[in-house]
């Protein structure tokens, strides 16, 4: 696709300053610039400027928030010659927290810090993901991947001893046997399936009602993109699928997946679901999905605005999908 860097977390050509990764002499000159600037997360939700047009808020890097933050900070890269770091807040907990409204579907619940504005908040980012403009969006997904990656890795895979943040947060050393660790990506298909006029979507158990999607699912070992998009449809559904084509990618750090948006031609049309896999799936044509899109539709409900399933099928109605 032609256009395909606009999807939600892409094309926003982000300088992420690479080469001195492994320099903290340059690392710690550049954090102690004015210029450079701190992104926070709590939790994984990125500090927002709340104010339309909502940003992505970026404090001085010696702003007294960030004594609460932990010991570890994240380069993630340049933005007119100037360093943008992540700090993680987690540790602090806000006094009205409501444990329940976190790590659903949606989280609508909002953080406030009492050394922090009322116009800056912690914002779930699949909430407000649309709201961003692209570098915003492309540093807030950087930074929520790479937390959530060290979260999950503190020890190290070879021999289960704690392992420490390297190379301004790009990876994990062990110090027990040296071993090197780097941040893990997942690859994921996600599939317009079309069948004449129609397209194939799906549910979810535990989706909100009447939402469908395209078909995705993780690419295995082993396996191409293509026959990861033929293997996935048919154990979800039962639909044969011959031709698949590649047209765009999004970075879903939700935890830690990269999609690969595929396009593949049905051979079938019969579907059987598959229970476990998924609750529902049907063909939705043209038509239908222009209602859908406009709200217009009693039953389904369009894929969530922001996610690469959204996209391709905006693009595939437009017939934009060169």
């Amino acid at each position: 696709m032609k256009h395909a860097e606009t999807v939600t977390f892409g094309g926003s050509a982000l300088d992420r300053a690479a080469e001195i990764r492994l320099d903290t002499d340059a690392v710690s000159a550049g954090a102690a610039r004015p210029e450079a600037r701190a992104v926070l997360f709590w939790r994984g939700k990125p500090l927002i400027r709340t104010e339309r047009p909502a940003e992505l808020a970026r404090l001085p890097m010696d702003h007294p928030v960030l004594s609460a933050a932990s010991g570890e900070r994240i380069l993630l890269g340049r933005e007119d010659g100037a360093l943008r770091f992540a700090f993680d807040l987690s540790d602090w907990a806000p006094e009205d927290l409501d444990e329940a409204m976190l790590g659903g579907f949606l989280d609508p619940s909002e953080q406030r810090h009492p050394l922090l504005p009322e116009t800056m908040a912690f914002l779930e980012l699949r909430r407000i993901m649309t709201w961003l403009g692209p570098r915003d969006a492309e540093l807030a997904a950087t930074g929520k991947a790479l937390f959530g990656w060290h979260e999950t890795h503190r020890f190290c895979s070879k021999c289960g001893s704690p392992s420490d943040m390297s190379q301004a947060g790009w990876q994990r050393r062990c110090p027990a046997c040296a071993g090197t660790h780097f941040p893990r990506t997942d690859p994921v298909v996600i599939m317009l399936i079309t069948r004449g006029n129609s397209v194939l979507m799906g549910r979810s158990p535990g989706w909100p009602e009447g939402m469908y999607s395209l078909l995705a699912g993780f690419v295995e070992p082993g396996e191409t993109l293509e026959a990861a998009v033929r293997r996935e449809v048919f154990e979800e559904t039962g639909v044969e699928v011959g031709r698949v084509s590649y047209l765009a990618s999004q970075p879903w750090p939700f935890p830690a997946s990269l999609m690969f948006g595929c396009a593949g031609e049905a051979t079938s049309g019969e579907i059987t679901i598959d229970p476990v896999e998924i609750e529902d799936a049907l063909w939705v044509s043209r038509e239908e999905m222009m209602a859908i899109f406009a709200g217009e539709h009693p039953v389904v409900k369009p894929a969530r605005k922001g996610a690469i399933a959204h996209f391709l099928l905006e693009n595939w109605l437009a017939d934009r999908l060169d």
